[in-house]
């Protein structure tokens, strides 16, 4: 399973659960795009599966950040659920039109 979803108040989120690779990224785009026909939101949040994906992940999320603009549907990103060193959650990290962090 590459992706999983939820739909509440007018927003489908979508979390990618695996790096992808050039031999699934348009999979990914694809069913991103059949979801947003399908349940038709309001805005699309697109949960990135690490803080620095690979140019597969971003090409799939430069996809949907198109279609979603195309159609007026807001669109944002978030990265990867980090765990700290002490095993507490760290909030997920919001990236900015898909660019990578730098540190």
């Amino acid at each position: 399973m590459l992706i999983t979803h939820t739909l509440g108040r007018g927003t489908l989120r979508v979390k990618i659960h695996h790096d992808l690779d050039i031999t699934n990224r348009a999979a990914v785009a694809l069913q991103v795009e059949a979801l947003v026909a399908a349940h038709r939101p309001d805005k699309v949040v697109l949960e990135l599966p690490t803080d620095e994906p690979s140019p597969a992940t971003l090409s799939a999320m430069a996809r949907a950040q198109r279609m979603c603009h195309s159609l007026n549907v807001a669109f944002a990103v978030t990265g990867a659920d980090v765990r700290l060193r002490d095993g507490r959650n760290q909030a997920p990290a919001r990236l900015d039109s898909g660019a990578r962090r730098h540190r």
